[in-house]
């Protein structure tokens, strides 16, 4: 059995992945403790994993995140990023830091299961091996390692091939890590030297690299091909894709209330294409940004267009709807994709691997966070339709779900992707990993 300290930053797309991962863990018998923020401690607790706060200079209200950092207010593009990056996640790193040591005195740490912006697991590596636990990147977003084969994470551009191509990604990936993101990565360097003695171990984005092993939470299929991918990476597919619990489009399990079927349910097998539109369980205050285009854009169409609101009251899509569209707070995703023809969402990563587990193909419309990355492999992998945009028009989403309605390509290629997802071990093979790399470090200390 191997101590095990799962870290996630207190944001619900952080953490929702890594209850997935602790309670793996639990069922395959090690001791797993969680460090995330104070409002997910029942959540935690269903997991079978013992919660520890994170002290409050690391922890904040992700619900409201303007309010908690008013500094962002207004701030758009890369000095948004920056203001993100440095202020979410960089700051709390010392203080995050200190509380896995805190962990380690109470009792013995193997391993470190973080989420790629915990950043007090990355400064972890600014130290000798000998001297830590062991650290597992977990892949809760697309693979943000550097390559000559790619273009630098987060704008959202996929692979040149050839030469050309390569002089694009290291002209950009220079540009992004000296310009762009200079003045981030100083920071990233000051907290370290506080923190540890020791500049950032590496680029900042870049500190998975560093880890002792990546869990990549997708299939390879689904990721760009790298000449030089390290051997540290592991794809081990979706940790949270089986079972018979509520999800939404985020691709979410825990701490969602049970669905029950709609009395309308019963329409889903009449004959008409589905069509399920949804801006999952965060990004769904202003359905403007894509529900409503959507139903705009088909109220003439002989398709059914299913709507979940990702919690919010079903009232909350006011005013009167077509005839063709359905809505639920919540459905049960494994009863639903299977009837589903076209999923359209903002392109969150875990529910767009439960939608190619299930075969279906996409339209996407994200380009925050990691959406872009997302969207950007969607259409890459020929799963989907990239709109580009955070603000779908209702002419944009109709003409993108005629596309891939009338053209079985996205279907194969997301079948393509599914059969793999289902092939996959997901938690099992994180388990193995674990187990593995504690073992080893047991034998090094003999």
């Amino acid at each position: 059995m191997a101590s095990v300290l799962v870290c996630s930053s207190p944001l619900v797309g952080h953490v929702t992945p890594m209850l997935a991962v602790a309670a793996g863990l639990v069922e395959h018998g090690h001791d797993v403790r969680f460090l995330t923020g104070k409002r997910f401690e029942r959540q935690v607790s269903r997991t079978g994993a013992s919660f520890i706060p994170l002290p409050p200079e690391a922890d904040f209200d992700d619900t409201s995140l303007d309010a908690a950092f008013p500094g962002r207010v207004g701030l758009k593009g890369p000095k948004g990023i920056r203001f993100d990056i440095q202020e979410i996640f960089m700051r709390p790193g010392k203080a995050q830091y200190e509380a896995i040591l805190a962990a380690s005195a109470e009792r013995r740490v193997d391993a470190v299961l973080a989420e790629s912006l915990f950043m007090g697991a990355a400064l972890l590596l600014a130290g000798p091996a000998g001297d830590r636990p062991a650290v597992i990147n977990c892949g809760i977003v697309p693979l943000s390692l550097a390559s000559r084969d790619t273009a630098p994470y987060g704008l959202g551009i996929g692979p040149m091939p050839g030469l050309p191509g390569r002089v694009r990604n290291w002209a950009m990936q220079a540009l992004t890590e000296k310009v762009v993101f200079g003045p981030v990565q100083k920071y990233a360097d000051a907290v370290s030297r506080d923190v540890t003695g020791s500049p950032f171990p590496t680029f900042f984005m870049e500190w998975p690299r560093a880890a002792d092993h990546i869990a990549q939470f997708t299939v390879a299929d689904f990721e760009y091909p790298r000449s030089d991918l390290p051997g540290t990476v592991h794809f081990v597919g979706p940790v949270s894709q089986g079972g018979k619990s509520t999800r939404d489009a985020t691709g979410s399990a825990g701490g969602t209330p049970e669905a029950e079927l709609p009395a309308w349910w019963a329409d889903l097998d009449a004959g008409r294409p589905v069509v399920h539109v949804t801006q999952g369980t965060v990004a769904n205050r202003d359905f403007d940004d894509l529900v409503r285009p959507t139903i705009e854009g088909l109220a003439q169409d002989d398709v059914l267009v299913v709507v979940t609101t990702g919690g919010r009251p079903v009232d909350a899509l006011s005013g009167p709807l077509p005839e063709n569209v359905r809505v639920a707070s919540y459905l049960p995703y494994d009863e639903l994709l299977p009837k589903t023809d076209v999923l359209v969402s903002n392109g969150g990563y875990g529910g767009v691997q439960f939608a190619l587990r299930h075969g279906v193909p996409l339209v996407v419309a994200g380009q925050t966070e990691e959406k872009a990355e997302v969207s950007a492999r969607v259409a890459w992998s020929g799963t989907g339709i990239n709109l580009r945009t955070n603000r779908a028009t209702p002419e944009a989403v109709a003409k993108a779900v005629r596309t891939v309605l009338s053209n079985s390509s996205y279907r194969e290629a997301s079948g393509r992707i599914g059969t793999a997802i289902r092939a996959s071990r997901g938690v099992d093979e994180l388990a193995d990993l674990v187990a593995g790399v504690c073992s080893d470090r047991s034998l090094e200390r003999e």
